[in-house]
């Protein structure tokens, strides 16, 4: 397939680019991909499609203060955005600046922390930070939040709260698991007193969710290294659900490539640890664990745009995203939310 059957025209102002004024008011349009058919609704009214015996999984992942600014040993600016901290001192991480540094050069960040740069693979730079307390305490104490591109703004006090779930707690994320920005605990307490069982995966969301895809056919382009983890506890609840005829339900892209990775790398089945995945889901995938899928609208072009076209359907997506702009949805990590039922 090529990438450019993926693309669409987004009027600019579609893009959402501060939250709803309450984590559940956003709109919610649900697709019945089966029947190819729509309902506009609001979020406040998921618990409308859910029943007891249901599973929700959700990544906990927690988004780290990530974005870092300084100057090189020249004296230009840099911009340095870590994609994800490898141990207490050395980091991957993509580097904006008018000119690349090179291999052993220093950085300055933050007009505190010394760094070096170790070597460049493709767009992603390895860093060692030459500081006595390690890049986590770094980040928290110099960093600032990591808000995607298209949102034209700098980050305030607010996303520090906003651009966080209210479940997140296994810090390592650059990008927010999107949504679950609908949830509050209210809601997350009424789906439990439903019957609806709650579960957790983590996976630290990289900058890369926010890339297009540039290689002419989709075949072509190679995904970047996720980390993932998969408790023992929702492995058995998702198998106490699929035996008693409940629905699985992931809550993101995010949960869906970790609960699809683990399958493929189990011959279909989970199991409960860590693993890393590359997992590309594109049109013709066949999915193992994952029925339902809750999410955002996501950017032409986009990995993600495959993976929601691969689990609805390319024509369900299309139609459904064209209603969507007529009916002015917010797109984006900011935006409204989509309830997909899976095509096949």
């Amino acid at each position: 397939m090529k990438t450019e059957d993926f693309d669409f025209y987004l009027p600019a102002e579609l893009i959402a680019q501060f939250p709803a004024g309450q984590r559940n008011s956003s709109r919610l349009l649900y697709l019945d991909s089966r029947q190819h058919c729509w309902q506009d609704t609001l979020f406040s009214s998921l618990s409308n499609y859910l029943r007891a015996g249901d599973v929700m999984v959700f990544n906990d992942t927690k988004v780290i203060k990530a974005r870092l600014f300084g100057k090189k040993e020249s004296g230009g600016k840099v911009e340095v955005l870590v994609e994800r901290i490898l141990d207490d001192r050395h980091v991957l991480a993509v580097i904006r600046a008018s000119h690349a540094p090179k291999p052993d050069s220093r950085l300055w960040l933050a007009d505190a922390i010394p760094v070096t740069v170790i070597a460049r693979e493709e767009e992603f730079y390895t860093l060692r930070f030459e500081h006595a307390l390690p890049v986590a305490e770094l980040l928290q104490c110099y960093g600032q939040l990591p808000l995607p591109p298209y949102i034209n703004r700098p980050a305030t006090d607010s996303d520090e709260a906003r651009y966080q779930t209210v479940y997140a707690r296994n810090a390592g994320a650059v990008a927010a698991p999107t949504a679950g920005l609908h949830f509050d605990q209210n809601m997350m307490d009424h789906l439990r007193s439903l019957g609806v069982t709650i579960a957790y995966v983590t996976l630290h969301v990289g900058a890369g969710t926010f890339q297009p895809v540039r290689v002419a056919h989709i075949a072509d382009h190679s995904m970047h290294s996720e980390s993932y983890h998969i408790p023992q506890a929702t492995v058995d609840a998702i198998q106490k659900a699929q035996f008693a005829g409940g629905r699985v339900l992931a809550v993101g892209t995010t949960s869906l490539r970790a609960l699809e990775a683990c399958a493929s790398a189990h011959q279909g089945h989970l199991a409960a640890g860590h693993g890393e995945t590359r997992i590309f889901i594109t049109p013709g995938y066949r999915f193992q664990v994952v029925e339902r899928l809750l999410t955002n609208f996501h950017l032409p072009r986009s990995t993600l745009l495959m993976l929601v076209s691969a689990f609805a359907g390319i024509d369900n997506i299309r139609d459904a995203y064209q209603h969507a702009i007529k009916e002015q949805y917010r797109f984006f990590s900011y935006g409204d939310a989509m309830l997909i039922e899976r095509e096949l």
